[in-house]
This record gives structure tokens, sequence and C-alpha cells, in this order.
């Protein structure tokens, strides 16, 4: 059997960051008509079904019962508030914006990684976190250009995302794969069907099965790049995620009559460089003890949780 390659994962990566886009033009398109919450709890529903056939595929499941009840509905918390708060930001902001400020991702995990792990991060990186915050300025530009509450559900998305990424390096191998992934849909299926009663409006055949296709693309890229993450190193992977701001200026001049914003381009690459610089630094030798950056299987904030690349979370 052949091994996997390096530029097998990144075509994985590549297709997998492709189909996330294709998702989140697809969730901008359904936000002109629908509320976020109704978007959500269709595009769950519709994925619920692989995701099933994929957990009970897992031999290893023997129980759902959580090792770690309490932290695991703390991350399923973590990951409906950033799944809800990037829909919304995807339904009322231009789709580069939304990615520039879903970007600082990497910088929040490792900010906050001291704290809550332990981790040690030394000057270099502490400037990488200074200068990617100054990206975010460039963006907003506060006092300049009037801040909306999109810009604020992008940042609220990423930082959830960071802070629920740092609970699955708090679990460790103590969690299963398959518990990780069912308890984050349970939690979402429930509070956004708990909304409905407010929100509901009844959807033409088009837009629901625009809504299926959300649910079945997130499981599609979800696949992709944990494939992608088996075939190559993390460090080769990672920032394959930026190539999203690419496919987002495109759709957005296509689809939506976007103009890019020069200013926004400056900021986004401040905040790309940044991350990657901070990749660049956890994947060398004796510079950080949990990686919690690269350990970070699948570094969307809003793609919902997904297993770690060998099927559990590493310490």
């Amino acid at each position: 059997m052949t091994r996997p390659s390096p530029l097998q994962g990144m075509a994985y990566a590549l297709a997998g960051f492709a189909v996330f886009s294709i998702h989140d033009a697809m969730i901008k398109a359904l936000g002109e008509g629908y509320s976020v919450f109704q978007i959500i709890f269709f595009a769950t529903l519709f994925s619920f079904v692989p995701l099933t056939i994929t957990i009970l595929s897992d031999r290893n499941t023997d129980t759902f019962r959580p090792n770690n009840p309490g932290l695991v509905l703390l991350r399923s918390g973590l990951m409906v508030t950033s799944m809800a708060t990037a829909f919304y930001a995807f339904a009322t902001l231009p789709l580069t914006e939304v990615y520039s400020l879903l970007f600082t991702f990497p910088l929040l995990v490792t900010a906050l990684s001291v704290p809550l792990l332990g981790e040690v991060v030394r000057a270099q990186r502490w400037a990488a976190v200074a200068v990617g915050l100054i990206g975010v300025l460039i963006v907003l530009r506060p006092g300049l250009t009037a801040l909306s509450p999109g810009h604020f559900a992008a940042l609220t998305a990423a930082t959830a995302s960071a802070l629920a990424t740092i609970v699955v390096r708090k679990i460790g191998n103590s969690e299963r794969s398959a518990v990780l992934i069912l308890y984050p849909m349970l939690v979402g299926v429930l509070a956004m069907g708990a909304m409905q009663p407010f929100v509901y409006r009844p959807p033409e055949l088009r837009d629901l099965a625009m809504m299926a296709l959300v649910g079945l693309f997130s499981v599609l890229a979800q696949h992709l790049i944990i494939q992608a993450y088996r075939a190559a190193p993390a460090a080769v992977i990672s920032p394959i995620q930026y190539s999203q701001i690419l496919w987002a200026t495109m759709f957005g001049m296509i689809l939506f009559e976007e103009s890019p914003d020069i200013w926004v381009g400056v900021g986004a690459t401040i905040i790309i460089a940044s991350g990657l610089f901070v990749v660049w630094r956890e994947s060398r030798t004796n510079v950080s003890t949990r990686s919690p950056v690269l350990q970070s299987t699948n570094p969307r904030p809003d793609a919902g949780p997904s297993p770690s690349p060998k099927g559990l979370p590493t310490e």
C-alpha cells in the first residue's frame, strides 16, 4: 500500500478549504433571507446522518459517556457559539473582512495557552501576537469606519473556537473522538431548535437544498482536512487555511459585488503573516511544549468539532 505523501496532504487541504469557502459563500447567500439560527439548525440536521455513520463505524467506541462531562459540555457550548457568530458574520459582512478576523485564531490560541495550559511563550511569539493585533486594528479602523455587530461576531467566533481548542488540549487523550463530535452536534440541534419558534421562515425548496449542502459540505471539508493531516505534517497543512482569502475575494467580487478594500487587504496580510510565524515557531524543536496551534486539526473557527488526525486528541 502506498504511503501518503506531503503533496497528497497539501492537495487534500487545498480541496478541503476550497469546499469550506463554497460553504461560507452559501451561508452568506442564505443569510439574506433566513436567520442564522434556522440555517444552522437545518444544516446540522442534514449533516447528522453522515456524521452518525462515521461515529458508528468507529469500532473503538464502546460508550458515548464523557469522562470529563463539564469540559465536554463547555467545549460544546463554545463550538455552537463559534458557529452561530461566524455564520452571522458571513451573512452580514464582506467575506474578506470575515476571514481576516477569523484568521486571528492561531494568535488567540497562542495567547490563551499561557494562562490556561501553562505553555511557555517567549518574546518572538508574543511579538507575533502583538503584530497580529495591529493587523486587526487596520481591518477594523475604529473611529474611521463604523463597527457593526458582524465585526464583533467574527472576533467572538475566533475567540470561542480558540477556547474550544484549549479545552481539547486540556482533556488530552481522555475523551474519544466520537464523544467530541456527538455532543456539540446535540447541543447545537437543541439550542438552534429552541430558537425556531421565534425565527422560523418556511424555506423554499431551493433554499432548503442549499441548507442541506451547507451541512454536507461541512462534513466533506472536515473529512478532507483530516485526511490532509494524516498525509502531511501539521506545519505543512496549517498554513494552507489562508488560501481561503483568495476564494473569499473571488466569491465576493463575482457573487456579491464586493469590492476589495485595500486596508482590509493590508490588515489581512499582517494577520496572516503573524499566524504563519506562530506556526513556524511551534514547528521548531524545543520551542513549544504543547504546540496548541499545530495540534488543532481543524483551524476553522466555524467548522464544528472534528477529531484529531489519528482519531483522538493528543496531549
